[in-house]
């Protein structure tokens, strides 16, 4: 027989059988009862997780490289542990899934479409978790790998008690197709609790959730969400739902306090009035930016750019935000004063009204108080909040306005908060046509807080110092000087009432109200002259006060004020801590004058209720002469109230150099004074 033909007719029977048996096999797998392996299955999937799964009703597979499977009647019980009793129900589950990865335990499914699904979704602090797929249910690796997920008409249920989550979404694909679904096809309605609050949400999405990391189709979503007191609306794109990241949406955003976005977003905001912003929010890795903000913090705009990045070990928040219009009213919560009631209940971020008040709550961290009784701040610092995150963000108001007992007009601060220290450098505020201006630093890795101030006062005019004092509107001067303070505490009465260190404020020449002069010194012939013939002003040489700090306790140094007719010395203390005044200013006029009654003049009191009177025991020994006098005869009387100008003029220089240098000391009092005709001038303001 010919080999070669031979070989020829068994090739053929070989390759015709093996396409026989292919065909069997396909006959096979086509055909094959794949409803009779849904109990094995079931209870080889039971065996190996310790939990139920079954399917009901019908099974079917088409086997491939990428094989598909149809499920009819789901179940897949969730561990015992767990609230909900499903982990899925559903009435058909379609999936594809990959068998290589499957060989080597992992589950990933390219593709996941469920109908009328049952999803309840636990975690719990040690991290267990319902979808980890083992008994180890805090095995991450076991988590199955999801592609992309279609839901029609089902519910998940979601409950974390480490996030304060308890949290159910129903969801829906449009039955009939509009202008909105047909980008947007799948609704969902969120309600529950997010963070231990009320929280709910509505919206719409894509139909197919993508969770493919490699994916960077844009996936739109809109959303409409409630959290405890503040309100979200978005609408944009996002290319992997799963690690949110790509998102490019704009948002409007509302509350009633900035400071409690800590509680959703981690971001470190100080506390504010109600707010409405709006502006462009993005995420690229871990970075997140917030553009083009634009909105009102109370009756104040506020713009600018911020951005939030997390990759580091603490997360660092950074910007610019700006305001045309600062109203004071609004920055009262951030230093730490009370919030005024509003009499007009206007909605947020009315421009022509003031900003509505949030309801009368418990005192809290965040909430500005200040004690009965006392003026000083004693909100208290939250040092948890401040060891949070870093922050580099600069802020300017370029006009401040309705500041009732400060002339401030504008303000800039650098705001740089590291490995829990605060600094504040520079700070400026422009007062009285003039600034102060300086540092800042709060320590909150110390306990109570470390905080240094320093801060410079120059070229502030007097005239506008005291706006509401119209005997200081005519007068003219510019104030300097310099405090310099360290103190331990969570806020500015408890750091003041133990801060160290020293003070100073010092004027050259200028002019002074002169009735204001004869008020301080009980002159009555002048104060009828004046009111008669109307205010005039007097000349100011120089006017300086200085003292040491020690623990809260403000102890004078140098306290002068000298004018062409009287010099006025000073001395005496103020207390910090209790907020208590305990001064007394002696005059010492230049020109004779009747009807004077001029004795030391003694101020006390406290910060909120200040006294200022005579000495009345040095008054009543003036008012018993004049008495004594008047039994004579009632004209001597008046020659107990004529007063012969002891006076002289001061030592300006010195007195103003003590001022000036912190680290001087007090000279003596008579060494401050020198004759008339030896006057020195003091430095122009």
């Amino acid at each position: 027989m010919n080999k070669p033909l031979f070989r020829s007719v068994a090739l053929r029977r070989l390759l015709f059988g093996l396409a026989g048996l292919l065909v069997v096999l396909v006959l096979a797998v086509l055909f094959f009862p794949w409803d009779a392996m849904r109990g094995p299955i079931g209870n080889y999937v039971s065996g190996q997780l310790g939990r139920r799964f079954e399917i009901t009703q019908h099974l079917s597979v088409n086997l491939g490289r990428t094989t598909t499977v149809r499920a009819e009647g789901v179940e897949f019980a969730n561990p015992a542990w767990a609230r909900d009793p499903y982990l899925l129900k559903a009435s058909a589950a379609e999936f594809e899934i990959l068998l290589w990865p499957l060989l080597f335990g992992k589950l990933e499914l390219p593709r996941l479409s469920l109908v009328k699904p049952q999803i309840g979704l636990q975690l719990e602090p040690d991290g267990r978790r319902t979808w980890s797929l083992s008994r180890d249910n805090s095995d991450p690796s076991a988590i199955p790998k999801i592609g992309s997920l279609v839901i029609d008409q089902g519910t998940v249920k979601y409950r974390a008690v480490s996030h304060g989550a308890d949290l159910t979404a129903d969801l829906s694909l449009a039955a009939q197709a509009t202008q909105t679904s047909a980008t947007l096809p799948l609704g969902y309605k969120v309600v529950g609790k997010w963070k231990n609050e009320e929280f709910a949400a509505t919206g719409r999405t894509g139909g197919v959730l993508q969770f493919n990391a490699d994916r960077k189709q844009p996936f739109p979503i809109e959303i409409d969400a409630t959290a405890g007191k503040t309100t979200l609306k978005a609408k944009g794109t996002v290319e992997n739902l799963l690690a949110f990241a790509g998102l490019d949406a704009t948002i409007d955003l509302q509350g009633r306090n900035l400071a409690e976005l800590y509680k959703w977003l981690g971001v470190v905001l100080p506390s504010t009035p109600p707010y409405k912003l709006r502006g462009r929010l993005t995420k690229r890795g871990q970075i997140w930016s917030a553009g083009q903000i634009n909105g009102v913090l109370g009756k104040s705009d506020i713009s600018g750019d911020l951005g939030f990045d997390t990759t580091g070990t603490r997360p660092m928040l950074s910007g610019k935000v700006q305001s045309k219009v600062l109203d004071f009213a609004d920055l009262a919560p951030v230093i730490g004063l009370p919030v005024k009631a509003s009499a007009s209940g206007t909605g947020v971020g009315s421009r022509n009204a003031a900003a509505p008040v949030a309801p009368v709550r418990k005192i809290s961290k965040q909430t500005p108080t200040v004690a009965p009784g006392r003026v000083l701040p004693s909100t208290q610092l939250d040092l948890e909040r401040l060891q949070a995150m870093n922050a580099d963000v600069t802020y300017i108001a370029a006009d401040i306005r309705h500041v009732e007992q400060l002339p401030l007009d504008k303000g800039s601060a650098h705001i740089r908060l590291t490995n829990g220290v605060l600094r504040l450098d520079p700070v400026s505020l422009g007062v009285a046509g003039g600034t102060v201006a300086g540092r800042i630093t709060i320590d909150a890795n110390m306990v109570p807080a470390a905080v240094d101030t320093r801060l410079d006062l120059r070229a502030i005019n007097l005239n506008q110092l005291f706006p509401t004092i119209k005997t200081t509107q005519s007068s003219f001067g510019k104030i300097g000087g310099q405090i310099n303070l360290k103190g331990r505490g969570n806020s500015a009465a408890q750091m003041l009432g133990n801060a160290s260190g020293d003070a100073a404020v010092l004027m050259g020449r200028g002019e002074i109200s002169n009735i204001l002069m004869e008020f301080m010194g009980l002159d009555g012939g002048e104060i009828i002259k004046f009111l008669i013939r109307g205010d005039r002003n007097v000349q100011l040489r120089c006017a300086a006060a200085a003292f040491d700090v020690k623990q809260g306790l403000m102890r004078s140094k140098t306290i002068l004020l000298d004018t062409a007719d009287t010099v006025i010395h000073g001395s005496g203390q103020i207390s910090l801590a209790d907020e208590t005044l305990d001064l007394v200013l002696s005059p010492e006029p230049k020109d004779q004058s009747i009807l004077s009654l001029r004795s030391p003049l003694k101020i006390g009191g406290t910060f909120a209720a200040p006294t200022a009177g005579p000495d009345k025991a040095a008054l009543a020994g003036r008012a018993g002469i004049a008495i004594a006098l008047g039994v004579i005869n009632p004209l001597l009387a008046l020659l107990g109230t004529i007063e012969t100008g002891p006076g002289q003029d001061a030592d300006c220089r010195g007195a103003l150099a003590v001022a000036a240098d912190p680290k001087a000391k007090a000279a003596p009092r008579d060494a401050q004074r020198q004759p008339a005709s030896r006057a020195v001038q003091g430095p122009k303001g």
